[in-house]
């Protein structure tokens, strides 16, 4: 206890006797264990108050690297679901110049059986051109651009 041996405790209490007397060394030795009791009682608040802190401490760290990792989380996925809309968007455009370019076909077919040469000829080069128009839309546009260059890049 404190490092000291049994008889310096010894020699602590034969001076204790003598200093106190026999009749106030037991009312001494009850407030020194009171004392003792209250003291141990203090440093074991301290220290869980200390060790209380500390783990609030890392739960905080721990909630901001989480709160972080889910707003990374969810703009990436907010990208992707971006580029997955801008690939049906695009497909959906190329769907539709597809069956815009096979109507036309139908038609021309039509009209050339019907009509002359000359007006489906006519009809058929203003098809081509309105296709080709949309598809310089699509082509041109930067987002797309944009993001096919992300997705060359990923692919890399």
């Amino acid at each position: 206890m404190f490092g000291m041996s049994l008889p310096e405790i010894v020699v602590i209490l034969v001076i204790a006797v003598l200093v106190l007397g026999p009749d106030k060394l037991p009312e001494a030795l009850v407030k020194f264990a009171k004392f003792f009791k209250y003291f141990k009682a203090q440093v074991s608040s301290a220290k869980s108050n200390f060790e209380q802190e500390v783990r609030i401490a890392e739960l905080k760290a721990d909630a901001a690297k989480l709160k972080s990792s889910v707003t990374d989380i969810s703009s990436n996925v907010r990208k992707k679901l971006t580029f997955e809309e801008l690939d049906e968007l695009k497909k959906s455009a190329s769907d539709f110049s597809e069956e815009l370019k096979n109507s036309l076909d139908f038609s021309q077919t039509n009209s050339d059986n019907e009509n002359s040469r000359i007006p489906s000829e006519n009809s058929r080069i203003s098809s081509e051109n309105s296709q080709n128009q949309v598809l310089d839309k699509l082509n041109s546009d930067p987002l797309n651009n944009e993001i096919d260059e992300q997705k060359a890049g990923k692919n890399v």
